[in-house]
């Protein structure tokens, strides 16, 4: 009678390993191939459903496992659109499936480059219905930018400057992002950093050996943004700009008198603005270095024409907003044709 209890229970334990093992494989990934797979779980779909439609898009192994995984850990599985993968295994998906309600409180901003930093703040506030002027406070609060400079290599105390029109101008990447709806302006403007972060870290040794800090790239990059359109365009920009520097002239780059005067690209500069003592404006005779910061959010390519300018000899361009053509020369005579054949 001994010998039959042991070999009940033996039995019994094999049986139970056994079908252990069956569950946890059961749960493993499908495979190793990780292209995205968009799965939507429409409202009011059952979880068999869910489970099935989850088996017949090849994205887990077993339906009953799948089942009794869900029931164990009380999942509920919520309506929304997903992107999965062969390569998750059946708790990943199941718990991302859960997240479905996190996922339908966040929103999602779309930053173009080559925008003003009051212009970025306007949409986040349209999001979460803030005041601009109560963002603009917080996002020159001097306490939250010295957090900034010590979380950021590429972040130093030239955001301190008190010239600033806004500390952190260009230095949020412009693209697209979801934030939770209970985020903080702090972590909102902390992700957008970081993703620059992300950005440029392929440039860090180029950074660091570079005679301008990253505030001075920034700037450039900023610059070159709004006078050039096409990529070549761009490296010559960022050369005369170089150029103009080392020879101890003046930029004399209109945009930077128009974001000095707070004027849009679309607006007329009078003589008056031009002449303007201001941080920004590179059209005075006696400016003979870069504006105080970056006059926009600059987009990767312009950035990499700053840290890598063209090797060409121009000293003066001539850009035409209303076209994009941007025409080089290094004689001050042409560069007054090309600006008579434009009726300036």
């Amino acid at each position: 009678m001994k010998k039959v209890l042991i070999i009940i229970a033996s039995v019994v334990v094999l049986v139970i390993a056994s079908v252990l093992l069956w569950y946890n494989l059961s749960l493993t990934k499908v495979s190793n191939d990780t292209e995205i797979v968009s799965f939507t779980v429409d409202a009011g779909t059952s979880t068999k459903d869910i489970v099935n439609n989850l088996y017949n898009a090849g994205l887990i192994k077993s339906k009953f496992a799948s089942l009794i995984y869900i029931k164990l850990h009380n999942s509920k599985l919520l309506a929304s659109t997903y992107n999965l993968s062969k390569s998750m295994n059946t708790k990943e998906i199941i718990r991302e499936l859960n997240m479905g309600n996190a996922k339908a409180n966040t929103v999602h901003i779309t930053f173009v480059e080559g925008m003003r930093f009051p212009e970025y703040l306007q949409q986040i506030a349209d999001n979460y219905n803030w005041e601009v002027a109560d963002l603009v406070k917080k996002s020159s609060d001097k306490d939250f930018l010295k957090e900034l400079i010590d979380k950021f290599w590429f972040v130093d105390d030239s955001i301190l400057n008190a010239d600033l029109y806004y500390p952190l101008e260009g230095y949020i990447f412009p693209d697209t992002y979801e934030f939770y709806k209970t985020a903080t302006f702090e972590e909102i403007i902390t992700k957008m950093i970081e993703e620059t972060e992300t950005k440029i870290a392929g440039y860090k040794e180029k950074i660091e050996a570079s005679n301008y800090s990253f505030h001075e790239l920034l700037t450039m990059a900023s610059i070159i943004e709004k006078e050039a359109v096409k990529k070549d365009d761009r490296y010559q920009v960022a050369q005369v700009i170089y150029k103009r520097l080392d020879l101890n002239m003046n930029l004399g780059m209109d945009v930077t008198a128009y974001y000095g005067m707070k004027k849009s690209l679309k607006e007329a500069l009078t003589q008056q603005d031009l002449d303007n003592v201001n941080p920004y404006n590179t059209r005075l005779s006696t400016k003979k270095d870069l504006p105080v910061g970056p006059i926009c959010s600059p987009s990767i390519m312009s950035i990499d024409a700053a840290i890598n300018p063209a090797d060409t000899d121009y000293i003066y361009f001539y850009a035409n907003i209303k076209t994009g053509e941007v025409k080089f020369t290094s004689s001050y005579e042409e560069f007054l044709t090309f600006k008579e054949n434009e009726g300036v």
